[in-house]
């Protein structure tokens, strides 16, 4: 049996990469720090999934499933020594984490058999993750020749909605997720034989598919949720019921979707159709996501490269509406969370230097007509 070493054991990690894994064949080895699930996925080698949305709610099981410790450096030692392909899902600021003990591993590995290739995907929500965590890994290593020609860090593209729930200390390794599911890998990036994964889908041109999923979803998803918190909406499906906030969310996306039209030349019914479907996709009542957590860490959403200002940098680049994306931006800058650091870094920021100067200094804006915009908006 083939074997995938998967950092996070966390929900997302379980009820998508982890369950795509194990139905492919693979005996799925998790890695995480969380105690609860090693020892859960030891003793029972299995979980439950339960699929939800569209009409369907089934639960499956995922099977061939154990444990490690991911701050174990001999057991990431022996796991990395002999598997067959390596996937994350534990947020971009724990890759910086792990990348000194895969830098171990991988060069062990490597130093006893460098002739076997492995790829390496990180599938977190991040643009080009792979590759963040490759310089991360290179920069650890002690022999970066031999880790750069033998191992593929492929980037991806992954979309699935996993609500977080609270543990069931009796039960901890279940976990919901909607039907839709979507991850898309560079077959470029390969080292080697592409794995057959049913569900992960290859192509030559991720950037397209990064920036639709970035565009729409995540953009998406953040005006519902800055919006729906400014109205006093709890749950992003509260929001997005409200029609003044939905009508405002699918002009966001239908402006961001512009952009991906003139930039990729995507078909524009067939881009309209995908907004709708991401729409219905934040009504579905199984899902209940709270806005603060969609909306928690609003610096790094606010920042040049992340779901509100890069489709706006291409909306001035293509001459372009971008009405409602500045409603979306001012409703960003106006987000309070006193349990959020960044949320609270923003609001004594601009009470301290004003909205222009947060503009500026977070979102890196220069153009300054496109800056008064979003500053009426904010004020207003």
């Amino acid at each position: 049996m083939k074997k995938a070493l998967h950092f996070g054991g966390g929900n997302i990690g379980r009820g998508f990469i982890g369950k795509l894994l194990a139905d492919a064949g693979y005996e799925v080895v998790f890695a995480d720090v969380n105690p609860l699930i090693i020892d859960a996925l030891n003793k029972d080698k299995k979980y439950s999934v339960r699929i939800v949305g569209d009409g369907v709610d089934k639960v499956e099981e995922v099977n061939s499933v154990r444990g490690i410790f991911s701050n174990n450096q001999d057991e990431l030692d022996r796991e990395i020594a002999d598997c067959d392909l390596i996937t994350t899902a534990v947020g971009p600021t724990v890759l910086e984490i792990i990348a000194p003990s895969l830098a171990k591993a991988l060069t062990l590995r490597l130093s006893k058999n460098p002739s076997k290739k492995l790829n390496l995907i990180a599938c977190e929500n991040m643009v080009r993750a792979s590759s963040f965590l490759k310089d991360k890994v290179l920069a650890a290593a002690a022999n970066k020749d031999l880790i750069e020609n033998n191992i593929g860090f492929v980037d991806s593209a992954v979309d699935r909605i996993v609500p977080p729930v609270g543990v069931d200390k009796d039960n901890p390794l279940f976990v919901t997720v909607e039907v839709f599911c979507e991850w898309i890998v560079d077959k470029t990036q390969f080292k080697g034989e592409l794995p057959e994964i049913e569900g992960m889908i290859t192509t030559d041109n991720l950037m397209a598919f990064v920036e639709r999923k970035l565009f729409t979803l995540n953009t998406g998803h953040a005006t519902t949720a800055y919006i729906g918190k400014l109205k006093g909406k709890a749950t992003v499906k509260d929001a997005i019921e409200d029609l003044e906030i939905k009508k405002v969310v699918q002009a966001v996306m239908e402006e961001s979707g512009e952009v991906l039209i003139k930039r990729y030349n995507f078909e524009r019914e067939k881009h309209l159709a995908y907004i709708q479907k991401i729409l219905k996709r934040f009504t579905n009542p199984y899902l209940h996501d709270d806005v603060d957590r969609v909306g928690r860490q609003p610096l790094r959403k606010l920042s040049p490269n992340d779901r509100l200002i890069k489709p706006l940098n291409g909306m001035l680049e293509y001459g372009t509406s971008h009405q409602a994306t500045v409603k979306a931006i001012a409703a960003a800058l106006k987000y309070q969370n006193s349990e959020d650091p960044q949320a609270v870094e923003l609001q004594d920021f601009i009470a301290k230097n004003g909205v222009e100067a947060a503009i500026k200094n977070y979102c890196q804006l220069d153009n300054q007509a496109v800056i008064e915009e979003i500053v009426k908006a904010f004020n207003s």
